[in-house]
């Protein structure tokens, strides 16, 4: 059936349903293959990469040459752009992945039961898995491979502002697929550059499993909202650090400047510091230094602002908007609270769920922390950037999830799976 064709029960389906519906049936050939085949295809996709970036890189810089004629930020052109040396980083990426161990038939759990009836419950995978994201090309590539080595196919629909580059790249991907000898349907781009095709994408319930929204607030909460599809809530990080009063200074001044300047445009990067008024005399002025060092702007409450002044920086005033803010830029809310209990209460307040941290030398304090904070991760002197699957050692990440059902944290290869029972017995049956 061609896209927009009448189907035979009904009236004409729309291009993106035909798609998901493609993709519905090469994920019920793609589930049962062996691992060799699918990190076939996947060695096939990293060799296909290079040899045809020149291709790819041609249609990026017609994506790149109208970002900047539409006056886009240099940074966003930045995350647009590939390059041959860009490409062959993301095919060396691939092949990392190829080397991690596959989530698919992996036994969860078994026993035998008492009446003799063997229990095993493995993974299999989603399904079809859909990925709506923003003007950065490179995760059409993860997304697909991530998605293959689970054994899932998928639907990938990515900003307008990328459509030439991730044409390319998914005509490359799905070539090498097909000569791999997988369902080249495995792998789609979603067609359209409306939104329309992103409602009608989240409107697929029943050929599409799962959802999952990659990029900023407005995006993730519109998919959250408004789609019929389940799914996966990732990214938004209005992450914490707290100074606890037992903390030991340097280590804090570090702990705090790594989380937010040592990439503040990223979703684990700290966006609000909580000081135990124990310790805001020592440690204010020392962590203003540090912070005005590395270029960060302080939005601070009165203890803050009094420290600024004393020590010739200027700090703004905080308001609620600035607790609520994932800023994503060199600027930093800051509060000081009078003890554990209050910080953890503005945590719970402002939090989106991603990351939080506690630097403290009293491991009474930092078990309370732990046991009162409710997010996907909970970092104990150490850095909120380390909230990642490549840093947790999962190899890659799809995404990090800041819902609790199915996945939480970092999402790697066996997020991307579910579970099915399988019980063998000999004649068995129930009286």
């Amino acid at each position: 059936m061609s896209p927009g064709s009448a189907g035979p029960d009904g009236p004409a389906e729309s291009p993106v349903l035909v798609t998901a519906r493609r993709a519905r049936a090469a994920a019920t050939e793609l589930a049962p293959l062996p691992r060799t085949v699918r990190d076939g295809a996947l060695l096939a996709i990293a060799d296909a990469l290079v040899a045809r970036a020149g291709e790819i890189v041609e249609a990026n810089v017609r994506d790149v040459e109208r970002a900047r004629a539409a006056g886009t930020s240099a940074a966003v052109v930045d995350r647009l752009t590939l390059t041959p040396e860009r490409i062959a980083a993301i095919a060396s990426d691939v092949r990392d992945i190829v080397a991690l161990p596959d989530p698919v038939g992996e036994v969860v759990r078994g026993s035998t039961l008492p009446g003799g009836l063997e229990l095993r419950q493995v993974r299999v995978p989603l399904g079809v898995v859909g990925i709506i994201y923003e003007a950065r090309p490179n995760v059409t590539v993860d997304a697909a491979v991530l998605c293959l080595k689970s054994g899932n196919a998928v639907l990938l629909r990515g900003s307008s502002s990328a459509y030439a580059s991730n044409t390319a790249l998914v005509a490359v991907v799905r070539d090498a697929v097909a000569a791999a000898g997988l369902p080249a349907d495995a792998v789609q781009l979603v067609p359209g550059e409306s939104r329309e095709s992103v409602r009608e994408l989240m409107g697929a319930r029943g050929l599409v499993d799962v959802l999952i929204p990659r990029g900023g607030a407005s995006l993730i909460q519109t998919v959250v909202s408004e789609s019929t599809v389940p799914v996966i809530e990732t990214g938004v990080g209005n992450v914490h650090v707290y100074v606890d009063e037992l903390a030991d200074l340097d280590m804090a001044v570090e702990i705090l400047v790594n989380s937010k300047a040592q990439r503040p445009s990223v979703c684990n990067a700290a966006e609000t510091v909580l000081v135990h008024q124990g310790i805001a005399e020592a440690f204010l002025p020392r962590a203003l230094a540090a912070l005005t060092e590395a270029g960060v702007t302080v939005h601070g409450d009165e203890s803050w602002q009094k420290a600024g002044a004393a020590a010739g920086v200027e700090v703004l005033p905080v308001t609620g908007e600035d607790w609520a803010t994932e800023y994503l830029s060199h600027d930093i809310a800051a509060g000081v609270v009078p003890d554990l209990d209050a910080a953890v209460a503005h945590i719970r307040r402002w939090s989106s769920g991603h990351t939080e941290a506690i630097v403290t030398r009293d491991a009474l304090a930092a078990r309370r922390f732990v046991s009162l904070v409710d997010s996907a991760a909970v970092m104990v002197n150490a850095s909120t950037r380390f909230t990642d699957g490549g840093q947790f050692g999962f190899g890659a990440e799809i995404g990090i999830s800041t819902q609790k059902l199915h996945a939480r944290g970092p999402m790697g290869l066996p997020e991307l799976t579910s579970t099915k029972y399988v019980v063998t017995g000999d004649g068995h049956t129930r009286g």
